[in-house]
């Protein structure tokens, strides 16, 4: 496996996103013993960027991954996230970024992954109601502890991410970023200026764009991709053209439209590291595989120039707690 570079932080370039193997997806949560042969399995293949979070579940998520860990911490690129639960009383849904519920977020997680320290911790969503110099601080306190080694922002956008990175060095961003979603190439020039590496969450485009979706039929009645703009009824039929679109340049390529889609990422940068997700180690395989696809420039071109979906990439209810 090749590496990308998160700021000072190596990883391996394509990760493993752990939250589908507990919540939110089909068949998530329904056997621990699958998922855990998976991280094993991604380990053996030389996934080092492992990504979880407490509100996966909410904790169940990060419980598994220590599991799965235990033995291997050396291994390991350990990355969560808090602030998406209040441990100060704020109402459910409210995120929370205040010093004190940091405190208490960082010894949960600590102990649900039967850890000393997490190599990247990352701000969940931004909260509006505490200034991000403020929780920036409060995590550079963590690294001068031992307990954090690197701290990540997910979906913050350019205002926040300076001061941020003014207060403390931002290692990462992690942001949505795939084929379908693209605002993040506003966001790369100032991540480069500063030395921030991407980490983006979703590349499959939530299992669209491995072209093994072809209908809503196939989603459990809990599966969060029922609430998803993209996967509505109309625009669900539409977009299904459009990874013909991608399927068309994979048969090209001699890969499957899935590994062709991290593959468009991997060409946009070396300090660039998804983290697709799946529960099954078949899937993983084929993920991983996507290391050695070599896409050529025309092969970009054809990818930067497909027709955009229809429908938006979160809920309405999502995209509330998206800074743009």
């Amino acid at each position: 496996m090749q590496t990308a570079k998160l700021g000072d932080l190596t990883v391996s370039r394509i990760g493993l996103g752990a939250m589908g193997m507990s919540t939110a997806y089909s068949g998530a949560g329904q056997d621990d013993d699958a998922s855990v042969r998976t991280i094993h399995r991604a380990l053996d293949l030389g996934v080092t960027l492992i990504d979880t979070a407490e509100v996966y579940g909410p904790y169940v998520n990060e419980e598994l991954v220590g599991r799965a860990i235990a033995g291997r911490r050396d291994e390991v690129v350990l990355a969560t996230k808090f602030g998406l639960i209040s441990h100060t009383g704020r109402p459910q849904g409210s995120p929370d970024s205040s010093p004190e519920s940091i405190r208490t977020a960082v010894e949960g997680s600590l102990r649900r992954l039967g850890v000393d320290h997490i190599d990247l911790y990352y701000q969940h969503r931004v909260d509006p109601q505490v200034p991000i110099e403020e929780t920036v601080g409060a995590l550079g306190e963590l690294v001068t502890q031992g307990t954090v080694r690197y701290l990540g922002l997910s979906e913050a956008w350019l205002d926040t991410i300076r001061r941020a990175h003014a207060t403390h060095p931002i290692t990462a961003l992690q942001s949505e970023y795939s084929l379908w979603t693209r605002d993040q190439d506003e966001v790369l020039p100032l991540l480069r200026e500063l030395g921030i590496g991407l980490v983006p969450y979703s590349p499959l485009g939530r299992g669209l764009l491995t072209g093994q979706v072809r209908s809503i039929d196939d989603l459990d009645a809990g599966d969060m991709r029922r609430d998803n703009p993209r996967f509505a009824e109309e625009n669900f039929r539409r977009n299904l053209a459009l990874v013909d679109e991608v399927t068309a340049v994979a048969a090209d390529v001699g890969a499957t439209p899935g590994q062709v889609a991290i593959a468009w990422l991997l060409a946009k940068g070396g300090d660039i590291a998804p983290i697709p997700g799946t529960k099954r180690v078949e899937r993983l395989e084929e993920n991983v595989g996507a290391d050695a696809v070599v896409l050529t420039d025309e092969q970009v071109r054809r990818l930067d120039d497909l027709t955009p979906p229809e429908g938006g990439h979160h809920s309405e209810q999502q995209m509330r707690l998206i800074e743009r």
